[in-house]
């Protein structure tokens, strides 16, 4: 059964029933579990034709329709993981093909590029996208893939510009819209062809599961996608699904706590005599152009900024925990340098301005106050 005003709906709206429309759920108000890894099947063509839950199941197609729905796109293929995820993409080039990939990248897609694919004969080239990328493209190039907003140091790319730039050469453009959310940005409304999200972060929102998911448009990446989740397995299991689809449901509501506890700290930070630079997107005018908020990370540089005085101030904090990861209801802080980005070696990182002083800020949304006074305490 579909709702035929299912496009109509708001974003929490959708969030919060488009999965009804999906499944017969035997007039369960929630999704249930299909905690099952066989189906037995009908020889009535009409009915849903589920056979083995490495290929397809209830939960995620739920999951899927809502994912999609959310980011605008005709579908969304979900993985056991992030970096699944992105893999599953990669495997649709060849070796010898090329990418054009942001200067600024989580290190585990960095780690993915240069330990994985390069030695395998793919070529990556780094940038900045701004109007010198294009000087990156051989005729070999395939991809074209950045972060909007950065990880770590929350760098927002005009996403239409590159688009538009990217297919005049007949090139594909994935964005990682992890950090940003289905509610706060939406590439593929702006040009993007494909979408990547670690769902572990603010689409499930709890700190509680591990799972990735690409949306897109076109039918041959779909295939291509759908195809090497059964062939190669790296599958979501079907709580995993469930316990997303629910987080899915307050994702509006965290956003905005998320946004608005953001936005305050950042303005505390950068005005504090301790921090030498802040990096949020709500500063910078490309970020107010295509997103609706500014979200929840925050990166800054701590002054002066050596390895000993930011495990002096980090050990100092009650609220934010010392954690890898991001997008939890609870606060996070992290050191770039040696946490999530220490697989990059270190004249790079230093280029690429990962240094040593720089800490990167998971926003909770706990009470706002609580979290300005916990870091006034921790640099005092």
């Amino acid at each position: 059964m579909t709702h035929t005003s299912d496009t109509e709906w708001g974003f929490s709206t959708q969030a919060i029933h488009k999965s009804r429309s999906s499944i017969d759920q035997s007039r369960s108000v929630t999704m249930p579990i299909y905690q099952t890894s066989t189906y037995a099947r009908s020889v009535d063509d009409n009915a849903p034709q589920y056979e083995y839950a490495r290929g397809d199941s209830p939960n995620r197609e739920a999951l899927e329709d809502t994912l999609a729905s959310l980011e605008r796109g005709r579908y969304a293929v979900v993985f056991g993981s992030g970096m699944a995820a992105c893999d599953a993409i990669l495997r649709r080039l060849s070796p010898g093909e090329h990418i054009v990939a942001g200067h600024d990248l989580y290190g585990g897609v960095y780690r993915l590029f240069e330990q994985v694919y390069r030695p395998q004969g793919y070529h990556i080239d780094y940038c900045d996208f701004d109007g010198k990328w294009t000087s990156a493209i051989d005729p070999l190039t395939r991809l074209v893939w950045f972060e909007t907003p950065s990880n770590p140091l929350l760098q927002v790319t005009d996403i239409e510009k590159v688009s538009q730039e990217a297919h005049s050469r007949g090139l594909s453009v994935v964005i990682d819209n992890t950090f940003a959310s289905p509610y706060l940005q939406n590439p593929l409304t702006l040009g993007a062809d494909l979408v990547v999200h670690s769902m572990t972060k603010y689409i499930a929102g709890h700190s509680d599961v591990i799972g990735g998911a690409v949306i897109g448009n076109d039918r041959g990446w779909q295939d291509h996608l759908r195809f090497l989740r059964n062939a190669a397995g790296p599958t979501l299991g079907p709580f995993d699904a469930w316990l997303i689809l629910r987080g899915l449901k307050t994702l509006a509501l965290r956003m905005e706590q998320h946004s608005q506890n953001a936005e305050d700290l950042a303005e505390f930070l950068g005005n504090h005599s301790r921090v030498q630079e802040v990096y949020y997107p709500w500063t910078q005018p490309v970020g107010r152009k295509q997103m609706r908020r500014g979200g929840g990370m925050i990166s800054f540089v701590l002054k002066p900024g050596n390895i000993s005085q930011v495990h002096g101030v980090m050990g100092k904090l009650h609220l934010f925990q010392l954690a890898e990861s991001l997008g939890g209801v609870e606060s996070l802080v992290s050191h770039p340098a040696t946490m999530t980005h220490s697989a990059v070696p270190e004249a790079q990182r230093m280029r690429r301005g990962i240094v040593p002083g720089l800490i990167r800020l998971s926003v909770g949304i706990e009470d706002g106050k609580d979290l300005i006074t916990d870091w006034d305490k921790a640099l005092s």
